[in-house]
């Protein structure tokens, strides 16, 4: 590998990702913002935290768990009930055992979320006891299930969108690394926001290939309030890590760019934070981003859906050429 890095682009050693050389682990963060890594060596119940797990779910996977779980444990004390016997109930009509299973189950639904219906009831001091034990495992259900519900809806979000590649194009008299996001809820500002940028390069060191880590310098890495969209740039100049690299040398250095976000959020008196990166598959070249807003009367328009719309910078010079 025959590539150069400008000797004044300023490095950053404290992003925290080490410097491993094999080049085929994938990216440092995914799109989502979490980091590509797996924790290995403790037991998995010492590793994970289910309350965390689950209120970091997307919500589909949220009520889906919900779901299954409420679904198992009632099969679980059906299975019990059974093995202590159908005659310990009363009230129950069904000869064929599918239809016992049907009226036990449904019973330990009414008995796990205390509706208790009471047609179907226990007579049996076995089942009596599984019964209550039952019951008192409803009441901790629900209490964590309102908690994790709780939890969830109150926990702050940074309702940002970031762009799905980040472009190099014609900037003033040089070129420019650029990207950009919006805040997409109705009703939501971040205020005090601040923007960080690094870029990973594998680089020969030694006759191996590490990666090290660059500060990019920002045009702008700080707005009052984000009301619309940002376009961060970062202009490629002389002190700039991108400087003199052409597209072949980006893919050949598996560069990926780095990017945090964080401001305030006036609803949740809170702040909130957003990661992403763009890969070197993910950066287009000669192309910008079409201006995303529009004045109507009297108001603005933010149009979101143009969030990722791009077209080739000699289209946009020349409009830009003819006003």
């Amino acid at each position: 590998m025959a590539l150069r890095i400008n000797p004044f682009s300023r490095t950053n050693d404290d992003t925290g990702f080490g410097s491993s050389s094999n080049s085929s682990v994938g990216r440092f963060i995914n799109k989502d913002g979490s980091f590509n890594l797996r924790k290995e060596g403790i037991p998995v119940w010492e590793r994970v935290s289910i309350y965390h797990t689950l209120l970091n779910l997307s919500s589909w996977k949220f009520f889906l768990a919900i779901i299954i779980f409420f679904v198992s444990i009632n099969l679980v004390y059906t299975l019990i009930y059974l093995g202590l016997g159908a005659q310990e109930f009363q009230g129950v009509l069904g000869t064929s055992e599918w239809q016992q299973f049907k009226e036990i189950y449904f019973f330990s639904t009414e008995t796990f979320t205390t509706v208790g219906y009471g047609r179907v009831n226990p007579v049996g001091d076995g089942v009596n006891l599984v019964a209550s034990i039952e019951a008192l495992n409803g009441f901790l259900y629900l209490a964590v299930f309102t908690g994790l519900i709780y939890g969830r809806f109150s926990k702050p979000k940074a309702f940002l969108k970031f762009s799905d590649h980040a472009v190099i194009a014609p900037y003033k008299d040089k070129m420019g690394l650029m990207f950009r996001f919006a805040s997409f809820k109705a009703m939501h500002t971040l205020t005090g926001v601040d923007v960080k940028a690094n870029l990973a390069l594998l680089v020969p060191e030694d006759g191996k290939p590490v990666y090290r880590f660059f500060e990019l310098k920002l045009e702008r890495s700080r707005i009052q309030n984000l009301p619309m969209n940002w376009t961060v740039v970062h202009a490629i100049d002389e002190d700039s890590p991108l400087l003199g690299l052409n597209e072949e040398d980006i893919k050949a250095a598996d560069v990926e760019i780095y990017v945090h976000v964080q401001g305030f959020d006036e609803v949740f008196s809170s702040s909130v934070l957003k990661r992403t990166s763009y890969t070197w598959e993910e950066i287009q070249f000669n192309r910008r981003f079409v201006p995303m807003y529009r004045e109507t009367g009297n108001t603005t328009i933010l149009e979101l859906q143009k969030l990722n719309t791009t077209v080739p910078a000699e289209v946009k010079q020349e409009a830009e050429r003819l006003g």
